[in-house]
């Protein structure tokens, strides 16, 4: 169903995004792969032309660039142009401050990676998909776009927002075949907490102790399963989360 398809991943370095490339790459698609760290884009596209002879285009992006994603998305190579899934995952948080402590650097990156990134890379991708009558934008949003948590405010409200831009993208591509589907994990033990706390890896560490998350390759599993249904079917929405965890707030914690 995926053979040959051409698949663009942002954020493919580490995490959902790679454990995303490797599974679309089993499934026989063409990877473009975007990330900022060019480095771990090129182990991945070895790695993968090793396990799965999968062919790679590989894009150095930053996602919070708008000329570099217009620039780079809109002069692919005509063997590349034509992308049938856009998974948009690259995002982060910064910090766990209370609103009236926190760092407005912090609230830019987000803010520019998770809602500005996400809209530059759709902007770029979608009017082809509209063009050609097919295509699937796969949204990586979270648990916390449902509820806010204490520290998590600018944070919750960026992905509140890619979830209102999910709504309001399936809304606008109706009457086309274009599907668009987000998918909001709970805890997952990825980078994700080292990226929070500016690199303090013992107090990300304490993010995930005594509970089970989610793997990366659990989302990708996921991804992958909205990504090959029949074409009438739009898996619109997927809250994911650990048995450990109820909502945004509970989890239960072995001692």
């Amino acid at each position: 169903m995926l053979k040959d398809k051409i698949v663009l991943i942002t954020g493919a370095s580490s995490g959902i995004g790679a454990s995303c490339a490797k599974l679309f790459a089993e499934a026989g698609a063409k990877l473009i792969l975007a990330a900022r760290r060019f480095d771990r884009l090129q182990a991945l596209a070895t790695q993968l032309q090793q396990d799965f002879h999968t062919e790679t285009h590989l894009l150095e992006l930053d996602v919070r660039d708008r000329s570099q994603v217009e620039s780079q998305l809109q002069s692919l190579p005509p063997n590349w142009a034509n992308i049938e899934i856009l998974i948009n995952n690259a995002g982060l948080s910064r910090g766990l401050d209370k609103l009236y402590e926190g760092s407005i650097e912090d609230w830019e990156e987000m803010i520019d990676a998770n809602l500005k990134g996400l809209l530059y890379v759709t902007r770029s991708i979608v009017p082809g998909m509209v063009q050609r009558g097919s295509g699937h934008v796969v949204n990586i949003g979270s648990i916390a776009g449902r509820q806010a948590y204490p520290g998590g405010n600018v944070y919750c409200a960026s992905k509140a927002g890619v979830r209102a831009i999910s709504e309001g993208l399936k809304q606008d591509l109706l009457g086309t075949p274009v599907r668009v589907t987000e998918i909001e994990p709970g805890l997952v033990e990825t980078e994700f907490s080292i990226v929070r706390f500016h690199g303090d890896g013992d107090r990300a560490g304490k993010v995930y102790e005594g509970l089970t998350p989610l793997t990366p390759d659990d989302v990708a599993d996921v991804v992958l399963f909205c990504a090959t249904r029949p074409p009438h079917v739009n898996i619109s929405e997927v809250l994911l989360v650990p048995t450990d965890q109820a909502n945004a707030t509970l989890v239960s914690r072995r001692s």
